[in-house]
């Protein structure tokens, strides 16, 4: 649920990046701080576990545009992606606006894909929200590596019902804005329809 600041006249909304652990979720956050201009976004911070990171930084987009006179601004996060850290990817998720789950194109990785996809439905049911009532992005990240999973076969298992995707190189940048926007879009069009 989206959080509005009447004072500053800003509507924050918060996108979490999920997948299973090393899929890129860190990688695209980090891509896109860097790549966003200071005065627009926050400081990010890191809360560092002995294997994983959870991410999290805010920004305001300029081009998105406005809400009944309301600037909006994103928080991004990211999840730990290990299973142990379950308690911790329930909190990241409570109140979310939009997610953006981050595939592992690897061959290898479709088993732990599947397992990272299931448990974000199983956390977001246990909230109140249905995956597919949520805005809702999929990115196949590291499509440049050799033992990628073909397009088809990734899409079939982790897309069936066909919500918005892209192919992805975070660690280049290819599809982590596109993501972004995509996501970001979906969110502000959900609110505009809650605020008529």
């Amino acid at each position: 649920m989206s959080f509005i600041n009447y004072s500053s006249r800003e509507i924050n909304c918060k996108i979490v990046y999920y997948g299973p652990g090393l899929c890129g979720k860190t990688t695209n956050l980090q891509f896109i701080y860097n790549k966003t201009n200071p005065d627009l976004k926050g400081k990010m911070i890191s809360l560092a576990t002995e294997t994983e990171r959870t991410l999290f930084f805010d920004f305001l987009p300029l081009a998105l545009g406005q809400i009944r006179g309301f600037k909006t601004r994103f928080h991004l996060y990211t999840v730990p992606g290990q299973v142990f850290y379950d308690a911790s990817r329930k909190l990241i998720l409570k109140g979310v606006d939009g997610v953006v789950f981050v595939a592992d194109s690897q061959i290898e990785r479709m088993e732990a894909n599947l397992e990272s996809l299931d448990n974000l439905k199983l956390n977001l049911a246990e909230q109140g929200y249905e995956l597919d009532k949520t805005p809702y992005i999929v990115q196949y990240n590291k499509r440049d590596l050799p033992n990628a999973a073909p397009l088809d076969e990734i899409r079939k298992l982790l897309n069936p019902t066909g919500m918005p995707d892209f192919e992805a190189c975070a660690t280049v940048g290819t599809g982590v804005f596109e993501t972004l926007k995509a996501v970001a879009r979906a969110v502000l069009s959900d609110l505009k329809q809650m605020s008529k």
